[in-house]
């Protein structure tokens, strides 16, 4: 991948020191296929990922199995918990994995330190500090304050009218058990909301599905 292709992905890549260009063949994007776990709570921080094409789903889980899907990482935006380890020398507080084929490159913690001299990459960093803990706050207030099922009424919108996901998908990014998000579900298709399918969700009702995800009168 041509360095001028990076830095218009990331353009606080043209200033740092040493340049990805002086760093070469040493470090080179690698491709990873979809469903791989990239870093696993609980360890080490080897690299902080910049992500070229594909996706990065990052997401925390409780002693009982369940996960929470915390933020996506795509082309162009920095991962939180990679650079929140590194700052602090400290284990992963998540994991991340593919969504998608995708191609990263994997930058070393003593580089990535020195990165941080220059200030384009440093601002570029605490902004997304910034950015992600407004997201996180927002799936704080839904995870504690909003009932399930507007939270499972939301997710439901704005992906089309026709879903390829499954109830234990479902509850993975809810981060709860998918029988209740079954339940909720099938209560959803006796509302005429919904029509259920193996591994297919089709909206019927969008408008009632926006008011329960408002929390307002279906």
């Amino acid at each position: 991948m041509r360095m001028i292709r990076l830095e218009r992905i990331y353009p606080a890549l043209a200033q740092v020191q040493p340049s990805l260009a002086d760093l070469q063949p040493a470090i080179a994007p690698v491709s990873v296929p979809s469903g791989v776990m990239l870093f696993e709570e609980n360890a080490p921080c080897l690299g902080f990922p910049l992500v070229l094409e594909g996706e990065i789903k990052v997401s925390r889980s409780s002693s009982d199995g369940r996960s929470l899907e915390l933020y996506r990482v795509v082309p162009g935006e920095l991962c939180l918990v990679s650079s929140a380890c590194l700052f602090r020398t400290q284990p992963l507080s998540a994991h991340g994995v593919t969504t998608r084929p995708s191609k990263l490159l994997l930058i070393p913690p003593d580089l990535f330190n020195r990165w941080l001299e220059t200030p384009a990459f440093r601002n570029e960093v605490l902004g997304l500090f910034a950015e992600r803990m407004a997201d996180l706050t927002g799936l704080i207030d839904a995870v504690a304050f909003q009932r399930l099922d507007q939270r499972l009424a939301a997710v439901l919108l704005g992906r089309g009218t026709h879903l390829a996901l499954t109830h234990q998908a479902l509850a993975d990014e809810l981060g709860t058990v998918r029988e209740i998000v079954s339940r909720l579900l099938r209560r959803f298709e006796r509302e005429d909301w919904v029509e259920l399918a193996r591994e297919h969700i089709h909206i019927r009702n969008s408008a009632a599905l926006r008011a329960v995800a408002a929390g307002l009168p279906a």
